[in-house]
């Protein structure tokens, strides 16, 4: 076969990925929901569109041109950070290529075309059409208003590639977080180094230029394009050819502890043991310490920001962040409960109750983990911002309420996500909507919940009563967790074998 040949091929083989998947009932209903919520976004940058055609029309200081160029680093931005939850990137999906015939170059090469055209990269002309036609082509004619709308097409598919080379690097360390970071630094840094006026100034010449008709910026956007793609092409084809000749090693990284606390756990029968195998794995493990790295991280931020700024000091911030801050091992570790077992499911099944304890294991270790975010809170305690009774009753709610609704996840999630490889493995999280349910409830029930509390009774009584609800659900952890296994093991067969499947 050719390359266009090629390209085909594998176009059609990731349609019907869908097609031939092992939950095709889950994967229906995913559809749906994308698609709804794909309606909804589109409708919503429809009135943002016409929301700023009225603004710019009505405006004498700047024209729509040199708005819209103005705006595009936040609508870049907002983009680059989107695609962290819908988008893969290229390396991720040849896993089911690289021991065949195809050359590993045309398999990178057709999905970074795939991506170059996706639906992700389209949607934003729904903001995009609308306000030219409102507000650009009558005023500057067609000319310009084909120049502006090429202009922002090339620039979005740039961000597309600028957001895969940022992500391959992030899954390869959390280190390169700092690029993203400089390269953010740099696109704002009129605004940083002297004001808004010097960031406005800088950013609207693009759209001056193409008043005149001058396709200067999309020539430079085209060329900024091309280096990007080049560049990411070289960076997916390294990952993958390292990762495929990666030998594994064990890393002796907390074994000193681990040899101190190991008699004391075996101690504690089947349940300590799994205690010791979780804290192995996100030591010995690279995606696991990354997510574990990740929400150390996210949790320090959000405590000192919250501790020392009054950037969240409203009523419902308060409420909202602090039950949040409990919750994010839970958002980012938990919500994958049973994915890393995948590997290895087929030894966990061979006792009866192995997976009892390994869930009794980690809500324990879950559970011990909320006691250094509550000390990192404290200090709002001490600033007199927050009550002591307040985030001891949101950390027994966390413990209680929404890890009792997280731990159900452990009955839906049945694809296998690796433990160490990254580019060549699957994903195994893709349109679970069991769990975009479950962790909307966990998330957002709370807040709700709060907030009616809030409005009938004072806040030291809807304390009082979340601390009450969590503390039931924590003393009776024992008979939800037995529930919770019981209807894992009547989903036993189903779950196995999606789970060998997507390993």
């Amino acid at each position: 076969m050719n390359r266009l040949q090629i390209f085909k091929t594998l176009r059609k083989h990731r349609k019907l990925a869908e097609k031939r998947a092992l939950n095709p009932n889950q994967k229906a209903i995913a559809k749906v929901m994308m698609w709804i919520a794909g309606a909804f976004t589109i409708l919503y940058l429809m009135g943002i569109a016409i929301m700023f055609s009225l603004v710019i029309n009505d405006s004498s200081r700047t024209t729509s041109l040199e708005f819209i160029t103005t705006i595009l680093p936040f609508l870049l931005t907002i983009d680059f950070f989107l695609r962290f939850s819908i988008q893969q990137t290229p390396s991720q999906i040849i896993k089911p290529y690289v021991l065949t015939r195809i050359p590993r170059k045309t398999c990178i090469d057709s999905f970074i075309a795939t991506t170059l055209f996706s639906a992700g990269n389209i949607v934003w002309f729904a903001l995009f059409i609308p306000y030219c036609l409102m507000s650009v082509v009558f005023n500057f004619g067609l000319w310009p208003t084909v120049i502006l709308l090429l202009l922002l097409w090339v620039t979005i598919m740039a961000n597309s590639q600028w957001y895969l080379i940022a992500r391959t690097l992030i899954n390869d360390s959390v280190r390169w977080w700092v690029l993203p970071a400089v390269v953010f630094a740099a696109m704002y840094s009129p605004w940083i180094i002297k004001n808004f006026d010097a960031f406005d100034k800088f950013y609207s010449t693009s759209g001056t230029i193409i008043e005149t008709g001058n396709p200067l910026p999309l020539i430079i956007a085209i060329a900024l394009l091309c280096i990007l793609i080049a560049i990411n092409r070289k960076i997916q084809l390294s990952h993958v050819m390292r990762e495929l000749a990666r030998v594994e090693t064990s890393k002796a990284a907390g074994t000193k502890l681990l040899s101190r606390i190991a008699p004391w756990l075996d101690n504690k029968g089947a349940t300590g043991r799994y205690i010791m195998l979780e804290i192995k794995s996100m030591m010995r493990n690279k995606n696991p310490r990354k997510a574990f790295i990740f929400s150390v991280v996210i949790i320090l931020i959000l405590s000192l920001l919250i501790s020392f700024t009054d950037i969240y000091d409203g009523n419902f911030m308060t409420n909202f962040w602090a039950i949040y801050n409990y919750a994010i091992f839970g958002a980012m570790i938990l919500s994958k409960i049973m994915c890393y077992e995948g590997n290895y499911i087929d030894g966990l099944l061979v006792h009866k109750e192995n997976i009892l304890s390994l869930l009794k294991a980690k809500y324990i270790i879950f559970s011990a983990l909320l006691i250094p975010t509550f000390l990192l809170m404290l200090p709002t305690v001490f600033a007199g911002k927050w009550s002591l009774l307040m985030l001891i009753a949101y950390g027994l709610f966390t413990a209680g309420f929404q890890y009792f609704m997280l731990f159900q996840l452990a009955v839906y999630n049945n694809q296998t996500v690796p433990l160490n490889a990254k580019f060549i493995g699957k994903s195994g999280m893709e349109n679970n909507y069991e769990q975009l349910i479950i962790n909307l409830a966990a998330f957002f029930l709370p807040i709700i919940f709060i907030s009616i509390l809030q409005a009938f009774m004072s806040k030291t009584a809807s304390y009082i009563v979340m601390l009450v609800i969590g503390l039931i659900f924590v003393l009776t952890y024992n008979m939800w967790m037995r529930n919770i296994y019981n209807r894992m093991m009547k989903r036993k067969y189903k779950n196995l074998e999606v789970m060998r499947a997507t390993r």
